[in-house]
Parts: C-alpha cells; structure tokens; sequence
C-alpha cells in the first residue's frame, strides 16, 4: 500500500451550485476508478470537508467517465453573491479534495 493523495489516481473539476458544490473526480485508470468506488463514500467526503459544515453530501457515479460526483449542500455561506468565503464559487473544492491522503494498492499507481 502507498499513501498518496487522491491527485495520483485522478482529477477533478468543481463548480457552484447556487448555495450548493458539485466536485467530480475523474479516475485516470479503470483500476483507479474501482477503488474510488469501494473507498470515497459521501460520509468520507463529508468528513474531509466537514471544517466547511455541509449539511448534506450525496454521492453519484458517472461510469461512462470513470467519475464520482459529490454534492455538498450548504457548503457557501449563502451562495456566491452572499458568500464572503474566498471560495465563493466553489472552483477550487476539487483541487482541495485531491490533496486527501488515501492508502491505495501500489499497482492502481502503476496503471
């Protein structure tokens, strides 16, 4: 096993959602995109993000992309134009979720 952040097994993209945040991760490999699946649920997203108070995270696959979509409900303060959070529209949450540390398989690294 490796611990390594999300960034070495995907990318990912983030946007708002008025109030709301969606954060996709995109898996570089099917291999990576298998582990996604059995180990970054909602409740360890909503963990990870829970300094940020979401209020809910639910968690959808997109398997024609390798991707996982996380939703984080009430995580702006408001939405955008209430927010005084530097993150107002939520672009930079997936960059955040990337720098979670996971312990993966050294052969998902090597796909």
């Amino acid at each position: 096993m490796a611990s390594v952040p999300l960034s070495r097994i995907a990318h990912g993209r983030s946007g708002d959602k008025g109030n709301h945040a969606n954060v996709a991760l995109i898996a570089y490999s099917d291999a990576g995109f298998e582990w996604l699946k059995q180990h970054l649920t909602a409740d360890t997203v909503a963990k990870y993000f829970q300094p940020l108070g979401p209020k809910r995270v639910e968690r959808f696959e997109a398997a024609n992309v390798r991707g996982l979509n996380f939703m984080l409900s009430d995580v702006l303060a408001g939405g955008a134009s209430r927010s005084l959070r530097t993150d107002t529209q939520g672009k930079t949450l997936a960059l955040a979720l990337l720098q979670m540390k996971v312990e993966v398989p050294e052969a998902i690294l090597k796909t």
